[in-house]
């Protein structure tokens, strides 16, 4: 049996009467569409209900599961600690969704339970529910900071299990949308805020799902929004099948975005196979960038697919450019996959006889030796957006009006800790925040003496 029904929802404590107190007025729009969600929840019948929620545990390269029997949770931290859940998990589901990942070395599981007790994003729309309907038993799942092709991945697998145990299952995505839509709200304003809503509220509202993969980390960042992954997973768990979206509601009077849709499935749709069409098209455009990049991204591409699939170190070859062979410099070796980083390691100042052996050797570090990522693997390969930074001789500046973002990168020092960061990066708007970031990133406390380098990089793509 496919899962019965999802239903997008948000989930501010204030919207529960013992937590508002009466200001929860204010977002009627949102109680009375949620309202309506319940009346459709109990007119199904589940026996289960899926919750995505990005409070439960989350990390960066793994999607937990809730385990074990059940959890209780109240809203003691919204100071309402009368209003307690003791909620069942659906240990059969629970086990063969982790059961199902782990045949296919997805990262989804059980391991690393932080949050034994129910958060707020399960809390919320289990209030709503349990008022018109309760006998059933929940599977809670968090959100992680893999790509939006892996989220909509566990969907699909989170739907294969409901088929194989013939559950009666309906899908809540927990999430609230931007949290930046008034000057007056908690979190501000930033332009970002109001195009997020107004894009998912149209994509949801016509179950557009293949478009929720538009959605660029950076702007989506930028928005402060917190529901768009929970959405994804969503999108997933419907995967081939037509659907029929209604949207209930949509409010932003308190500086962050409710959005309320319901979904249907209403048969097989093999043109909705989203994660499949997606991965088809990068695919395609990533052949067509590693087949006309220049010399040094094909020489940093084939160093690092002969370490990665033989553990093998190439020589220098021959036939490229002169100046590869004549020239020492500095070089970083930048690797995107699903537009998330997936390694950048390189050298401020040479260390190797010519640049061509510098990108050789930063980009087997870089792939296999980064820290902050597992090593790549074989099956990964295709995939990769591969960049590559040469850059000039460092000078010194004697203060950051004489930087510019989108020219110069800047190296950051104070006694023997120096950090890095380059040029022209998505994300970094400001002097302030490359000099931020940098800092950060060499372990120097705020208010510490900093001597400032720039430098300018030809970039290689």
């Amino acid at each position: 049996m496919s899962i019965l029904a999802g239903f997008m929802v948000p989930h501010p404590p204030l919207i529960v009467p013992a937590v508002g107190r009466g200001s929860e007025e204010e977002v009627r729009e949102t109680i009375d569409a949620y309202d309506r969600v319940a009346d459709e929840i109990a007119a199904l019948k589940p026996e289960t209900i899926i919750i995505t929620s990005p409070h439960a545990t989350m990390y960066s390269n793994y999607f937990h599961i809730s385990p074990g029997q059940g959890a209780k949770g109240s809203f003691a931290d919204f100071g309402a600690p009368q209003v307690k859940f003791d909620e069942t998990y659906d240990s059969g589901l629970w086990d063969l969704i982790a059961s199902l990942a782990e045949a296919e070395d997805f990262p989804a599981g059980i391991e690393g339970e932080r949050k034994a007790q129910l958060d707020h994003g399960t809390m919320v729309p289990l209030w709503f529910i349990r008022k018109k309907y309760s006998n059933f038993k929940i599977v809670r799942i968090g959100l992680s900071g893999l790509p939006l092709t892996d989220h909509y991945h566990l969907g699909e697998l989170i739907k294969a299990a409901v088929e194989k145990t013939d559950r009666r299952a309906v899908f809540v995505a927990s999430g609230d949308l931007s949290h930046k839509l008034q000057y007056h709200g908690p979190y501000g304003f930033a332009p970002e805020g109001p195009v997020y809503d107004e894009r998912i509220m149209d994509v949801c509202g016509r179950a557009a799902f293949g478009e929720l993969f538009d959605f660029d980390e950076d702007f989506c960042d930028k928005a402060a929004e917190c529901g768009h992954r929970s959405f994804v997973i969503m999108a997933g768990a419907f995967d081939g099948l037509k659907i029929k979206a209604t949207r209930f509601s949509h409010q932003d009077v308190t500086g962050v975005g409710y959005g309320i849709c319901s979904f249907y499935p209403e048969g097989p749709d093999e043109t909705r196979r989203f994660r499949k069409l997606r991965i088809e098209e990068e695919e395609r455009k990533l052949a067509a960038l590693a087949e006309n990049s220049d010399d040094y991204v094909k020489l940093a591409r084939r160093s690092l697919e002969s370490y990665v699939l033989r553990k093998e170190t190439i020589e220098v070859p021959k036939g490229l450019p002169a100046e590869m062979y004549s020239k020492q410099a500095g070089a970083f070796v930048s690797i995107h996959k699903q537009g998330s980083l997936r390694g950048c390691i390189g050298t401020i100042l040479p260390t190797e006889d010519n640049v061509a052996a510098e990108i050789i050797q930063n980009a087997i570090s870089a792939s296999s030796f980064d820290p902050r990522f597992d090593p790549i693997t074989a099956d990964e390969l295709k995939y990769l957006e591969i960049n590559v930074d040469v850059l000039g001789e460092p000078e010194d500046i004697d203060s950051p009006s004489q930087l510019d973002v989108k020219r110069y990168g800047v190296i950051v020092s104070s006694g023997g800790k120096r950090g890095l960061l380059l040029p022209d990066l998505e994300g970094v708007d400001t002097v302030e925040d490359q000099i931020d970031i940098a800092r950060r990133k060499a372990g120097i406390r705020p208010g510490e003496r900093l001597k400032l380098q720039r430098f300018e990089v030809v970039r290689h793509t």
